[in-house]
């Protein structure tokens, strides 16, 4: 496997004594890149949209095609949402008022070794940089890791940063169980800290739930779950003083951080039964530090708020694992009517908070 962004052959790297390993970012979604959608060009959505999406799912169809074609995974393990292409997601847009998405990328397989999880990530490159390329405006990306596997994901992150122009990377909570802020990850936040990297996070299935069960039978996992993986990531990066060590890191949670806020005094006041031991302090720093996206829906912001500055606050979707009309229906007028939020606040959420934490998006 090279550097080069082609794959001119679909094969199959590793041998049967590789160890299979799980490496999935966040969940199966999916935007089937068409040839000629039908969309108003980006000057005129630029004219009358301004929210920045920093939270919508791709999976790229390509990687799909190569990963069914080596066995990773089949097509029924796919929600049915995944059918969805890039002319659907410029409609959602167009629909939501929203003029830019950053994609977070999704590649959730079984890698049977280090170079085939690096030409799976190659593959979902360049179809991203193929949807970039062909919607001006419309969207940009991050650079999936696994960052259980420090070598791939350093070259993956010189690959997608150093190179190509991607805007940050994508990672998971956990790894097996080994939480953001682990001191293993150290190597690799190093290298990101180097790029002041946006490290946007996305939660997963929690330790030791069996790959597509519910943890708790009829109760899907993105309903509590994944809010829980969230804060044990967020918890774990204070409790290891992370945003310290990397300074030049911004580390993006997502659905309004989980449960964090909400668990502000009770970790404040028990802190100091962590390992490493969390100073009250250090949780109100981390807090004003981390930026939060609105994916969700959210629930109403004043807690969020009691703790977190407002220009810290970005717009989110989930869109197309939160399905249109519980974005348009839903989440859009409840973030609208959130008194919590003045309208000069609101504006910041929906572009300028994003603009300011990635300015390479006014060059999308």
């Amino acid at each position: 496997m090279t550097d080069s962004v082609s794959t001119p052959a679909l094969r199959l790297l590793g041998t049967p004594a590789d160890e299979l390993r799980v490496a999935a970012v966040g969940t199966s979604e999916v935007i089937r890149v068409g040839q000629n959608p039908s969309a108003a060009g980006p000057d005129a959505a630029r004219a009358v949209h301004s929210k920045i999406d920093m939270h919508h799912h791709y999976c790229a169809p390509q990687w799909r095609e190569w990963a069914v074609h080596h066995g990773l995974i089949t097509q029924d393990q796919l929600p049915p949402w995944t059918r969805l292409g890039i002319a659907d997601a410029i409609r959602f847009m167009d629909g939501a008022g929203i003029t830019t998405a950053v994609l977070k990328p999704m590649l959730p397989a079984r890698y049977r070794s280090s170079a085939q999880l690096r030409e799976a990530v190659n593959i979902t490159l360049q179809s991203m940089i193929e949807v970039t390329t062909s919607h001006p405006g419309r969207f940009s990306y991050y650079v999936p890791l696994f960052l259980d596997d420090p070598e791939a994901s350093s070259w993956a992150v010189r690959r997608g940063l150093g190179q190509l122009g991607a805007v940050g990377v994508n990672v998971t909570a956990n790894y097996g169980g080994v939480y953001l802020g682990d001191r293993a990850y150290d190597r690799v936040f190093h290298e990101l800290n180097e790029f002041s990297a946006v490290v946007d996070t996305h939660p997963h299935n929690l330790p030791g739930c069996p790959p597509g069960a519910s943890s708790v039978p009829g109760i899907p996992n993105f309903m509590c779950d994944f809010l829980l993986d969230t804060t044990r990531a967020a918890v774990n990066m204070i409790s290891n003083r992370t945003l310290d060590r990397f300074p030049d890191v911004s580390v993006v949670l997502p659905h309004a951080g989980g449960f964090l806020p909400y668990i502000v005094t009770r970790l404040q006041a028990l802190g100091r039964f962590c390992e490493p031991r969390v100073e009250p302090a250090a949780v109100r720093d981390h807090l004003s530090r981390f930026y939060y996206d609105t994916a969700g829906p959210m629930a109403p912001a004043a807690t969020l708020l009691e703790h977190v500055p407002a220009d810290h606050v970005l717009f989110g979707t989930d869109w197309p694992a939160a399905p249109a009309d519980t974005v348009t229906d839903l989440a859009l007028p409840a973030l609208e009517a959130d008194p919590s939020f003045t309208p000069e606040q609101l504006q910041g959420i929906y572009h300028g908070n994003a603009m300011r934490l990635i300015p390479q998006l006014a060059n999308a």
